[in-house]
């Protein structure tokens, strides 16, 4: 429902943020790593927001990066993390290093997280990277190069479906990249580095 809200920085507390817009107050739950980036008081800023609906409640969650909510929305989606601990995950990691984790199945890293144990950590991380084959699925099957070759005057078609996706690409279309623009990236930066340091350059490029 709503994007993102731009407006007037009225008030931090443990939790939550309150944005003037238009002389309407939204609160605004935000985790408190992003609290405390999110602006100085009575400064303009804009929060990236998730519009999170049930039968007893209805919420807004903000966020400083598109990378932020993207993350939000994948643990959410995970069977047994709620709003309140995807939140708390995100007060204690990038979502640069929550992505190499979950493509790397780096366990120990995820269970280091508040509340995470390791059965948690385990489905979190089987989960995610269910949903980030299917997606590649999707994409190759959309993707397929097609070449037409010419054989005892008949034409055949042969399908080559693109190649597979790096570790540091499966972890920029967890953070929800497109593979095509990801793959334009990529190409732009020096692969030697670690794939958490490719991440970053790479989420500043794209």
């Amino acid at each position: 429902m709503y994007s993102y809200i731009k407006g007037d920085l009225e008030e931090k507390s443990n939790g939550y943020v309150v944005i003037d817009n238009n002389g309407i107050g939204y609160k605004i739950f935000m985790s408190n790593t992003a609290i405390g980036r999110v602006g100085e008081l009575h400064s303009k800023v804009k929060v990236y927001t998730y519009y999170h609906v049930r039968e007893d409640n209805i919420s807004l969650y903000g966020f400083n990066t598109k990378q932020e909510l993207r993350m939000f929305e994948l643990l959410i989606s995970v069977s047994g993390i709620g709003s309140k601990s995807a939140m708390n995950m995100l007060s204690n990691i990038e979502p640069s290093t929550f992505a190499v984790a979950v493509v790397s199945g780096d366990i120990k890293k995820i269970t280091g997280l508040p509340g995470i144990g390791n059965k948690t950590a385990q489905r979190l991380v089987l989960e995610l990277k269910d949903k980030l084959k299917a997606e590649q699925e999707l994409t190759n099957s959309e993707n397929l190069e097609i070449e037409e070759q010419e054989s005892n005057g008949k034409t055949k078609t042969k399908v080559k479906p693109k190649s597979l996706s790096s570790d540091a690409s499966d972890a920029l279309q967890i953070l929800g990249y497109n593979k095509r623009d990801i793959d334009a990236v990529l190409e732009k930066i020096d692969m030697s580095q670690t794939t958490e340091e490719i991440i970053k350059q790479a989420l500043k490029m794209l």
